[in-house]
């Protein structure tokens, strides 16, 4: 027992002498490393007291110090940034749901202001910005060369100022000015209406308030609707929706999800790595879900995507996303200003980063240009008089005596539905093409419903599906 004893203490001892051998080398890269990064340091400092005591005038020290962090970490990603006492409270005003300014989402690109998205119902969106613009100038001055927010910054201003944005955008042959009045931004979350019973949830970002009501806003749309049994589905759309709280994509996510993983994050360091998982509970009841996205759809909108598009819970129609597959991470430095710094990759259920990817519709729909209107299109009609297109017109016609009065008023009442839709495609082909196909599921499944049971093939044991017989 004593020798086993001993010879575990040699080859401890054995052990330890050959760590200390290898380790050696390593501590010494270690401790040079970190000299390396004390010499960078006295560099910042040395050229920081040059810059105060040479540049041509007088600099304010904590400007300086806050611009070179902003610089530090704008070099990482287009989304780490440093936060000043008033980003980080506009910020803040932001996720829960007010705040003023244009009412635009935006990132920078080659050095350039990119929308990523206008925010419905907001000043931006009015006059016409859309998703993809490139803003070069505000009010003629150019913003090339400033850093993401010095140019936010420019186009902020009192409630009610007027300012001028240039704009360089595709299929475009020159830039040209947009004229907005800065008003106070209420956003409004979600929205619903119900077009020929399907109920449309526009959801415009993903803040504090957003599954809540998402939850009120269906519940009164099912009500409208007769309810959900009425309901034929849902479309959700997340068109130039920029995203938002990550906590927000997945509780949408899970609202419409029995189970399953939503998203996972992944980070620098393994035990950093989270995953989400569905509960029981669907508020479509089973319906069927279309999404709509675009080119604005980013971020928490890509979670939520890309989780029901996974899970095969949801038709993805529209244009791809922006491609946003980063997770930042707000964190407080002082008592009034912090960093937000890209921490981690987030994950669809299948395992697929989307980050500069995007995430491709099952079903690719454009949205039509608006021509402009000929001037035989702007001209009056010559007539008002309606001419003969159908039977009913027909003087004498006969009349159709085998249907009741109340059968007759509910093909009325469908066929203005149609028209209703038919008409929605001039107003937003997307959504309409959406509309469309919950209109076919619908039918399809109505139509299976209705065959007779001993018309539908039977099924028992494992039968030869080529031959078509039934095994015995």
């Amino acid at each position: 027992m004593k020798q086993y004893l001993l010879a575990g203490a040699i080859g401890t001892l054995a052990g330890a002498l050959a760590t200390t051998q290898i380790a050696a080398p390593l501590i010494a890269q270690e401790a040079g490393k970190n000299a390396s990064v004390y010499e960078q340091l006295d560099l910042f400092g040395n050229v920081f007291e040059r810059v105060r005591a040479d540049y041509v005038e007088q600099v304010d020290d904590k400007k300086l110090i806050e611009a070179a962090i902003n610089g530090m970490l704008t070099s990482l990603d287009p989304h780490s940034s440093f936060l000043p006492a008033k980003e980080y409270e506009d910020m803040q005003t932001q996720t829960r749901g007010t705040f003023g300014g244009l009412g635009i989402e935006v990132g920078q690109e080659d050095g350039l202001v990119k929308v990523i998205s206008p925010i419905d119902d907001t000043p931006a969106a009015e006059a016409g910005v859309k998703a993809g613009d490139f803003i070069t100038h505000v009010n003629g001055e150019s913003l090339m060369g400033l850093s993401l927010d010095q140019s936010v910054e420019k186009m902020r201003g009192p409630v009610g100022s007027e300012i001028t944005i240039t704009i360089l955008r595709e299929g475009e042959n020159e830039p040209f000015d947009l004229k907005i009045t800065r008003d106070t931004i209420k956003l409004t979350v979600v929205r619903t209406r119900v077009l020929d019973h399907s109920i449309v949830l526009r959801v415009s970002t993903f803040n504090d308030e957003t599954m809540s009501t998402l939850q009120t806003e269906l519940a009164k749309a099912v009500e409208e609707a007769g309810g959900m049994d009425k309901v034929r589905g849902i479309v959700l759309d997340l068109r130039n929706n920029p995203g938002g709280l990550l906590n927000q994509a997945i509780e949408v996510s899970d609202a419409f999800l029995d189970k399953g993983e939503i998203v996972s994050t992944r980070g620098r360091k393994p035990e950093e790595s989270e995953r989400w998982n569905a509960k029981q509970g669907d508020l479509a009841e089973g319906k069927p879900i279309v999404v709509l996205i675009n080119g604005g759809s980013a971020s928490a909108s890509e979670i939520v995507t890309g989780a029901l598009q996974d899970h095969r819970r949801a038709i993805v129609v529209g244009t791809k996303s922006f491609g946003k597959g980063s997770v930042q991470t707000v964190m407080p430095v002082t008592s009034d200003s912090a960093i937000r710094l890209t921490t981690a990759r987030y994950y669809t259920p299948s395992g697929r980063s989307i980050q500069a990817l995007g995430i491709n519709p099952d079903i690719i729909v454009e949205q039509p240009r608006t021509p402009a209107p000929t001037d035989e299109e702007e001209d009056q009609p010559r007539t008002q008089s309606s001419f003969l297109n159908s039977e009913a017109d027909l003087r004498g016609a006969l009349g159709n005596d085998a249907i009741s009065d109340e059968e007759r008023e509910q093909m009325e009442e469908e066929a203005q539905q149609v028209e209703a839709t038919a008409k929605l495609r001039v107003e937003d082909y997307q959504l309409a093409y959406a509309v469309d196909i919950l209109k076919g599921l619908s039918a399809v499944e109505y139509r299976a419903s209705a065959v007779p049971d001993a018309a539908k093939p039977a099924v028992t044991g494992e039968g030869n599906a080529e031959g078509g017989a039934a095994a015995q």
